[in-house]
């Protein structure tokens, strides 16, 4: 018979064992040492089954990744995964940030449950529960209520998960990754806001109502699309060439972000007003607390919120004024490929080959820059950032 039917005799053995309720099976791997384990079941039937299944895992060359899932707990490999995959220079700062506040949560759910008992339908229980669940937000006066959890919050502790999982297969640790069968109960897309696109009347009020280096953010950000906390705060005045309107980028998010980028002439005058503002220091924005743990701001959503707030503008984060930068990009009429290049978000190998060549083409993409783009009435299609 085929494999998947009867076993043959003296192939395995499903037997009893003094001291325990369950059925216990003993057969040979591929080496020919006997192997034995718990089918963890009272059921006879169900033992045959679990026994059939290790023997096909075993003639298809899979036993020893299900034998190491069954003694590997996911918290083990969750502080092997923190450690190895989640920290920098692998991944952000905030993304192991991340990767630590979902933990606290599939931890207790999942931590002391061996990588080969983790099924798709305990996950689904697991999302189910969190997204009836309800935040706590703890203050000085106590506990207080903060609202039904967010189907993006939930949808991050399962994307975390299926990650760390994933790992698991690539080190030969689990066979398969049971979140693969698992479909998110809800649609995520409405609990996403949508990015907010700045026009360049909103622009002159919020550029009017902030503070100067706030001011030389917003120009350099909206002219250039480069990245507030990765890429602009901790920027050196020694890379910033004023003379050839480029600047370059030691540092990014990710390698094709690692660059030299031209300016527009906006763009250069805001820099050089922040580094006349800023002498004797060689950050561009060194930070005005001598004790500060960085000696550059790492931190804009404070004065950037009350920026907005004298403006009259509904609050949207600073950092999507790299889709504003995108918008008029797109307005201009740079093809949208380009645009992706020009936010340094493809492949790190395209475009650095002709380095020249390339520096000449975003120049020429920057002078059609599209400063007026919200506020036409036609529609234009945009390249989406990250």
């Amino acid at each position: 018979m085929g494999k998947k039917g009867r076993r043959r005799k003296n192939e395995g053995t499903v037997f009893s064992r003094e001291g325990s309720v369950f059925w216990w099976i003993r057969y040979p791997n591929r080496e020919g040492k006997i192997v034995r384990e718990s089918a963890e079941t009272t059921d006879r039937q169900e033992a045959d089954r679990f026994l059939r299944a290790r023997l096909d895992a075993r003639d298809d060359g899979r036993l020893p990744i299900v034998l190491s899932g069954k003694n590997l707990t996911l918290r083990e490999l969750a502080n092997w995964f923190l450690e190895r995959w989640s920290k920098p220079p692998f991944r952000s700062e905030n993304t192991h940030a991340q990767n630590l506040n979902a933990l606290k949560q599939l931890g207790p759910a999942f931590g002391d449950i061996l990588l080969s008992d983790i099924t798709p339908e305990a996950i689904e229980d697991y999302l189910r529960g969190r997204l009836t669940a309800r935040r706590k937000i703890r203050t000085k006066l106590g506990v207080r209520d903060g609202g039904q959890l967010k189907p993006s919050t939930v949808h991050q502790e399962f994307r975390v998960l299926t990650r760390i999982l994933n790992v698991g297969i690539n080190q030969r640790r689990l066979a398969a990754n049971p979140c693969n069968s698992v479909e998110f109960p809800v649609s995520v897309t409405h609990s996403t806001r949508k990015p907010h696109y700045m026009t360049a009347s909103e622009q002159a009020k919020i550029e009017f109502n902030a503070p100067g280096y706030l001011r030389n953010v917003i120009v350099i950000m909206t002219e250039m699309g480069l990245r507030p906390v990765k890429e602009l705060m901790p920027m050196q005045k020694s890379k910033i060439d004023l003379e050839n309107s480029l600047v370059h980028i030691p540092d990014s998010k990710t390698p094709s972000g690692v660059a030299d980028m031209p300016m527009t002439e906006l763009a250069q005058q805001a820099f050089k007003a922040q580094i006349d503002a800023t002498p004797g220091s060689e950050y561009l924005f060194p930070s005005p607390n001598p004790h500060a743990r960085k000696p550059y701001l790492t931190a804009l959503r404070k004065p950037w919120a009350k920026t907005l707030r004298r403006a009259g503008v509904a609050y949207f984060s600073l950092y999507e004024l790299r889709h504003t930068f995108a918008t008029r990009l797109s307005a201009g009429g740079v093809a949208d490929h380009f645009v992706t290049q020009m936010l340094r978000q493809g492949d790190s190998k395209v475009f650095k080959r002709y380095s020249q060549a390339k520096l000449n083409m975003m120049r020429e993409s920057l002078a059609r820059l599209d400063r007026h783009a919200n506020e036409h009435h036609e529609t234009f299609s945009t390249a989406r950032p990250n």
